[in-house]
């Protein structure tokens, strides 16, 4: 006898917390989300509520993991975006039915962005002069505007993505807000590379290629996202497609990694020629010093080395479990790749024997981050992967059936 297909009405709330129909990864997420952001509530009640006293950065060190985790997470935004451009503006079939999901993903990374390096601000309400006051000869007024202009679009980008029907020609409103979204999107991942290097008082930041790497680093991360959410989350029912994906998106994150090596390579061969002092001393303590750990096991074995092993043994590449923990390795090397651009450079004094000259709580150049720091990133991050599973639960972003066999 055939079985019969019954359609189900859910409510949304239902829908929003349906756990009995959500697949092991997506409850495994959940956990690890939760976990995540119980331990940063901590560092969050702390920052909004006492302030940065137990903060491991000061007057010397400006910069620490929130900047670093601003720069990683806006990159995760900016990145998938230029993914969904490739269902929706450039017809890849590849990618069909991947778009929404790279639109909510940029939806929520750059969210988590902002509140990152809005809790290393001292004075959080006057972000509000920059849109009062701005100067827009300045990059940070730049910056600011444009995420402001980035996140309208991808809202307005995903919606037109729902009302816009499979088969159907793209509108030609839509494609005007994905060519608007995609300028946007490589325009604010290399500002962020900018806003670094016209710092005259960090050469390290001042070499060439540094702001060449963002764009990439964006792109890569974006491509490594997707390799998740295609082996842990997404339901495809063209199998074909399916391996195509795994295979494109794997070596695209592999090889994007490679060319970063190569960037990095190129930047740090010069610095290392160039002998300034004021250069040498954060490389020496990326290669060599505090942070070797972070650049040699975190971003080279774990970011780039050991997926490379994984991609090339074919059995691995194309298993869903194997592929979505290649695009978390890839992803927590580029993370660790923004921690070694900024850390480092604040290793450098400012006047020489500034340190000694004057010391104390948050006086000193010794720069790794604190509880706070790491519980407030924790936190940031579980509600980044708690608001990404839920809300694409509740939006059908991983294609799901609709329907039950009775």
């Amino acid at each position: 006898m055939a079985k019969k297909q019954e359609t189900k009405t859910v409510s949304p709330a239902k829908k929003l917390f349906d756990f009995k129909s959500m697949t092991k990864a997506e409850k495994t997420a959940i956990a690890i989300g939760a976990v995540a952001f119980l331990l940063g509530a901590w560092g969050l009640y702390t920052r909004l509520f006492v302030g940065e006293r137990e903060v491991g950065y000061g007057s010397y060190i400006v910069w620490g993991l929130w900047v670093s985790m601003y720069l990683f997470l806006a990159g995760v935004a900016t990145g998938s975006y230029m993914l969904a451009v490739l269902e929706y503006l450039f017809s890849v079939p590849m990618f069909k039915g991947t778009g929404k999901a790279a639109l909510w993903a940029g939806l929520v990374t750059m969210p988590a962005a902002l509140a990152s390096i809005g809790m290393d601000l001292g004075h959080m309400e006057r972000i509000i002069k920059v849109y009062l006051q701005p100067n827009f000869f300045s990059l940070l007024a730049q910056m600011v505007w444009g995420y402001t202009i980035f996140l309208l679009i991808v809202v307005v980008t995903l919606w037109l993505a729902f009302k816009h029907k499979e088969g159907e020609a793209v509108s030609g409103l839509f494609k005007f807000v994905l060519w608007v979204g995609f300028f946007m999107a490589i325009f604010l991942s290399g500002g962020v590379g900018a806003l670094l290097g016209v710092n005259a008082s960090r050469p390290y930041w001042s070499v060439g290629l540094l702001s060449v790497q963002f764009p990439i680093f964006a792109f890569a991360s974006g491509v490594s996202l997707m390799l998740i959410v295609v082996g842990w989350f997404m339901h495809l029912k063209d199998e074909e497609q399916r391996f195509h994906l795994f295979r494109w998106l794997g070596w695209v994150a592999i090889a994007l990694s490679l060319a970063k090596i190569y960037i990095l390579w190129a930047y740090l061969s010069q610095a290392w020629y160039s002998q300034v002092p004021d250069v040498m001393v954060p490389l020496n303590e990326i290669l060599f010093g505090r942070y070797w750990w972070s650049f040699w096991i975190i971003q080279i074995a774990i970011g780039t080395v050991i997926p490379l092993v994984l991609h090339m043994i074919p059995k691995l590449a194309h298993d869903g479990f194997w592929a979505g923990a290649i695009g978390v390795m890839v992803l927590v090397g580029f993370a660790a790749a923004r921690a070694n651009i900024v850390f480092p450079a604040m290793s450098v004094e400012m006047l020489d024997g500034l340190p000694n000259a004057f010391f104390g709580p948050h006086l000193n150049i010794l720069y790794f981050p604190s509880n706070l720091e790491w519980s407030v990133t924790l936190g940031v991050v579980g509600a980044a992967v708690l608001a990404f599973v839920l809300g694409a639960q509740f939006l059908s972003v991983f294609n799901k059936p609709n329907t039950e066999v009775k």
